[in-house]
């Protein structure tokens, strides 16, 4: 069940620095958001926590040159 949950996880965050390239902030955020929630669910963390930092760093990429 572990290595499942691993796995899942590696893929939803290979499938979010491919769809990360949003055009603005608000669907940097939303990809952000909506990968940090299913991640943080796969791994065994609050999906709610998971979506907040998501978002945040989704919205905030750009400001720091990282996408």
């Amino acid at each position: 069940m572990q290595r499942t949950r691993i796995r899942l996880g590696a893929a939803v965050l290979a499938l979010g620095l491919v769809a990360a390239c949003g055009e603005n902030d608000f669907e940097r955020a939303a990809v952000g958001a909506s990968i940090g929630g299913v991640g943080s669910a796969l791994t065994g963390g609050s999906a709610v926590k998971g979506a907040v930092v998501g978002g945040a760093a989704g919205a905030l990429c750009d400001d720091v040159n990282l996408c």
